[in-house]
């Protein structure tokens, strides 16, 4: 069972951070605007203002300016105010209403400054030996600037309610598959150490036996047998699980692959369960097309264990008495390899778990349980498809599909592939370490 609780840690954490993120680039961000916005509009002033101070200046001098003023209400509202500063620093409103000017020393150029409670924007030109002043007030600037914040807060926390709820659900669906790979590890861990266990507590139990009491010689000699096979069995595991490791390892530490006929691969694998097949009475048969019909990219020793896995799996489960029957066909666009045989057959609610490592569909303790995970390794590697299904011939079918590869000029002699049956095989250990076939 996933762990709920540290998926959602994990996501609320991820969505935290997320949101801290966004947090502070929309808050430079916002400054950026604001700060271009508050330039733009007192840009805007100033040349109000230099164009007023133009206008006037051309003016004969007293002359007022009763026009754009206002003789009540908010300065705030205001539009442009002049004043005429004499060389005596005597100052005479020249629009209607205007308030108080400060009576700093002026200087050509722009200036923001506070008169009667507001904010003025102040332009100054030399004039008669004086100074000719324009100001209007800044609170719109300052209430649009608000405006503009109330708006960015607004947006922004809907900014970031939206990030942190997105944020979320990504790290949900993101950690459970991590949580999957960390649970089937742990899975793996313990089914690798419980196959291990088992042939060592074998082993120690028989050496504790051997050394507990004086033996003869023909029953130190069975200890050892017993011994010998335990061990072969254990290293039968541990080289499956460093194969395993391997086809697990980046695609750069992998085999190179190459072009690799399938034709003569299952034919080779075929004639080395015949000494097997005679053992027993199970009638083994391989059809195979002619020579580089059947070629596929794949990495040529994976293709090798991939057949040789299916075929001895295939061959325990058949029984005595019973066919397997190996099918390399090219059919329009694919390479196809089939393995049947009469056994009993998979369950349709076990075929989804063949391929898991360490699984088996009976209880017996044939093979490691590692061998159909080390094909399905090989098939996902060289970009191959599975199918199992039921066989003609009762059992379980096997398939295993793949893209063609190039197709290579190869003109050298081959024997022809066997088309009867060659033979039989059963259920002892076979020279490739091959699995059940519900492993």
């Amino acid at each position: 069972m996933i762990r709920s609780d540290a998926r959602w840690a994990h996501a609320a954490r991820v969505a935290l951070a997320a949101t801290a993120i966004v947090a502070v680039v929309a808050f430079l961000l916002a400054l950026v605007v604001n700060a271009i916005i508050s330039d733009r509009l007192n840009r805007d002033i100033d040349n109000r203002l230099q164009a007023v101070l133009v206008t006037t200046s051309t003016s004969a001098p007293g002359t007022p300016v009763v026009g754009g003023g206002q003789t009540g209400g908010d300065l705030d509202d205001a539009p442009v105010f002049l004043w005429r500063v004499a060389a005596d620093r005597s100052i005479a409103a020249l629009t209607v209403g205007a308030p108080t000017l400060p009576t700093d020393e002026w200087t050509a150029g722009t200036s923001t400054q506070a008169t009667e409670g507001s904010a003025f924007r102040f332009a100054a030109v030399p004039s008669a030996g004086g100074w000719l002043v324009a100001g209007e007030s800044v609170a719109k600037v300052t209430e649009a600037n608000g405006d503009i914040l109330l708006v960015e807060l607004v947006l922004g926390a809907l900014l970031l309610v939206v990030t942190f709820s997105g944020s979320f659900i990504v790290g949900l669906r993101a950690s459970a598959p991590i949580e999957l790979v960390r649970r089937r590890q742990a899975e793996f861990t313990a089914d690798a150490s419980h196959e291990l266990r088992t042939p060592l507590s074998v082993i120690e139990a028989e050496v504790d036996l051997a050394l507990g009491r004086t033996r003869d010689a023909v029953e130190y000699e069975d200890v050892l047998r017993r011994i010998a096979s335990e061990s072969a069995r254990l290293r039968a595991i541990v080289e499956d699980l460093l194969w395993l490791a391997r086809a697990d390892a980046p695609d750069t530490d992998r085999p190179p692959q190459e072009v690799v006929d399938l034709a003569p691969v299952v034919e080779s694998t075929v004639s080395r369960f015949a000494a097997i097949a005679d053992a027993g009475s199970l009638t083994l048969s391989a059809h195979t097309p002619g020579t580089g019909s059947a070629r596929v990219r794949a990495d040529t020793d994976g293709i090798d264990r991939l057949v040789a896995v299916l075929v001895d799996n295939a061959c325990k489960y058949a029984g005595p008495g019973g066919a397997v029957d190996v099918t390399v066909a090219a059919v329009p666009g694919r390479v196809v390899l089939t393995v049947d045989d009469s056994g009993p057959g998979i369950p349709e609610d076990h075929r989804e778990l063949v391929f898991d490592r360490f699984h088996r569909a009976d209880p017996s303790p044939r093979g490691t349980g590692l061998g159909l995970a080390i094909a399905d390794a090989v098939v996902r590697a060289s970009s191959g498809t599975w199918s199992i299904g039921t066989s003609p011939l009762g059992g379980a079918r096997f398939e295993v599909s793949w893209r063609p590869a190039a197709r290579v000029v190869d003109d050298r002699p081959r024997a022809n592939a066997p088309t009867s049956p060659i033979g039989s095989v059963v259920a002892p250990a076979s020279p490739i370490g091959a699995v059940p076939k519900d492993d």
